[in-house]
C-alpha cells in the first residue's frame, strides 16, 4: 500500500510544472531568467505555506547539480551550518552546496549574523524561506546579500488542475474510479486558500472517506465540506495577514466602498479577532471621516462599546453598522493633516515662547510678570470673537488647518469668513 503523502508524490520536478508563481517562474520571470543564465544568487523565498517554496528550491538544486541540504531554523544551530560547509570541496559536494534554510525568521540576530561568514566567502549558496515579511524579520546585513522573491497564494483556478491530478493518482492507488458531485473540485480549490498542499491533503482525506459503490468512489460535496475545515483565508494575529487585513479595511472605508469594507471586517471576525477592528474603526472615524461628519466618532464609539459588551457572534452587528456608516459617510482628513503639520514643527524645534497674554494669570504675582495683562476675552465681543495673536511670535504666520471641501467644514468656513471679515 502506498503511504507516501499525496502532496509529496505530486511534487513537480520542473519549474514549468510548479503551480502558480508565474510572476517569478514564467518565461519572463526574474528567477527563470537567472537560472537560464546559470546565475544562482543567495535568495529569500517569502510567502505563505503550500505555495511552492520548498519545491522550487529542490528543482534549483537538481538543475544546477548542487548538493542540497535542508535545515529548519526552529531546530538548527551553528553546528549544523558547520557540518554543511564542511562538505564544500569534497566528493560529497563536487559542484557546491545549496543550503535551504526553512523559517529563517526563527534564527536570532546572532544566528543570522553567523550566516554572513558563509554567504560572503561563496562556499555555500543559501535559499532561505519564511512565511513572515523578511523586511521585518531578517536582519539587514543578511537581506543585503540576498535577492527576495515573493511567493503568492495560488489562485483557485490554478489549484484545480493540481487537485485533479491528485484525484487521478488516488484512483491509480486504489483501483477505484472517482465520481465527483458538481462543485466539489471548485469548492476544494477555493477553501484551500491558495495552499496547494492543503488542497491535496483534502483530496486524499476525501478519497479515503468516500462511500464506495462497486468500483466507484463518490466524492460528495457534503464530505468535501467536512474535510475542508478551514475557510479559504489566511489570517494570524501575529503575522503580515493581520496588518494587511486591517490596512485593507481602512483603505476600503477611506475609498467609500462598503462592500469591500464588510468583506475585510468579516475576515477579522471569522478569525475571532474582535479587538483589532474595534480599535481600527475608532481611528478611521477621526482620521478619514473626521470633521466631514463629526458625529461619526460618537456613533462608532457606541457601536464599539456595544460590540465589546456583546462579544462574538453578536458583536458583528454593531461593528457592521459602524463600518457601513464610515464607508458611506463624507470624508475629511483635515484634522489629521493639521495635527501632523503642527507636530512636525514642534519636532523640528519650531515652537517659541507662549505669548504673555495667553499664560496662566490665576496666581499672585502673575501681573508683575506681565502674565495675561493684554488678553482679550472673546465672549465679551460680538459673535464671541476678537482678533488677537495666539501662536508664538516665531510661528505667528503658521497655517496648519485647511477647511475640507465637505458641506460641514465649508459651512464653518463661510461662518468665520463673515465673522472675521475675510481674515
Amino acid at each position: 500500500m502506498n503511504t507516501r503523502p499525496l502532496a509529496d508524490e505530486i511534487r513537480p520536478e520542473r519549474l514549468e510544472d510548479v503551480v502558480g508563481q508565474r510572476h517569478i517562474l514564467g518565461e519572463n520571470g526574474l528567477l527563470q531568467r537567472l537560472l537560464r543564465r546559470g546565475t544562482i544568487p543567495n535568495m529569500i523565498f517569502y510567502g505563505p505555506s503550500g505555495t511552492g517554496k520548498t519545491t522550487v528550491a529542490n528543482i534549483i538544486a537538481k538543475q544546477t547539480n548542487r548538493t542540497l541540504h535542508h535545515l529548519n531554523a526552529t531546530t538548527a544551530g551553528l553546528a549544523d551550518l558547520r557540518r554543511v560547509t564542511d562538505e564544500v570541496g569534497t566528493l560529497m559536494a563536487p559542484n557546491g552546496v545549496l543550503l535551504y534554510l526553512d523559517e529563517i525568521q526563527y534564527f536570532n540576530k546572532k544566528q543570522q549574523q553567523s550566516l554572513l561568514e558563509f554567504l560572503e566567502n561563496g562556499k555555500v549558496t543559501m535559499i532561505a524561506s519564511t512565511t513572515e515579511n523578511p523586511y521585518f524579520y531578517v536582519y539587514n546585513a543578511v537581506l543585503s546579500r540576498c535577492t527576495v522573491f515573493e511567493f503568492r497564494p495560488v489562485s483557485a483556478q490554478e489549484v484545480q488542475p493540481a487537485l485533479l491530478r491528485g484525484i487521478r493518482i488516488m484512483e491509480q492507488r486504489s483501483g477505484l474510479t472517482a465520481r465527483l458531485d458538481d462543485g466539489v473540485l471548485e469548492y476544494l480549490a477555493h477553501t484551500c486558500g491558495g495552499d496547494v498542499r492543503k488542497g491535496l491533503n483534502a483530496v486524499e482525506l476525501l478519497f479515503h472517506s468516500a462511500p464506495v459503490e462497486g468500483k466507484t468512489a463518490r466524492l460528495t460535496l457534503e464530505n468535501a465540506t467536512t474535510v475542508a475545515q478551514h475557510a479559504a483565508m489566511r489570517y494570524d494575529r501575529e503575522d503580515d495577514s493581520h496588518y494587511d487585513t486591517l490596512s485593507a479595511l481602512q483603505k476600503s472605508i477611506r475609498g467609500s466602498d462598503p462592500d469591500a469594507a464588510l468583506h475585510y471586517l468579516a475576515r477579522l471576525l471569522v478569525a475571532g479577532d474582535l479587538l483589532s477592528p474595534c480599535r481600527r474603526l475608532l481611528v478611521i472615524a477621526s482620521e478619514d471621516v473626521g470633521l466631514a461628519y463629526p458625529q461619526a466618532i460618537a456613533i462608532t464609539k457606541a457601536c464599539v462599546d456595544a460590540a465589546t459588551q456583546l462579544g462574538l457572534p453578536e458583536a458583528r452587528i454593531p461593528l457592521a453598522e459602524a463600518t457601513v456608516l464610515l464607508a458611506t459617510a463624507p470624508k475629511s482628513n483635515s484634522a489629521i493633516n493639521g495635527i501632523d503639520a503642527a507636530m512636525a514643527d514642534i519636532q523640528a524645534g519650531r515652537s517659541g515662547e507662549i505669548p504673555d497674554h495667553l499664560r496662566d494669570a490665576h496666581y499672585e504675582g502673575a501681573a508683575k510678570l506681565g502674565r495675561g495683562l493684554t488678553y482679550q476675552y472673546p465672549h465679551a465681543y460680538p459673535n464671541h470673537w476678537v482678533a488677537q495673536q495666539y501662536l508664538p511670535d516665531e510661528l505667528a504666520n503658521a497655517h496648519y488647518y485647511t477647511f475640507g471641501e465637505n458641506k460641514t467644514e465649508q459651512a464653518a468656513l463661510q461662518y468665520w469668513r463673515r465673522v472675521k471679515g475675510g481674515q
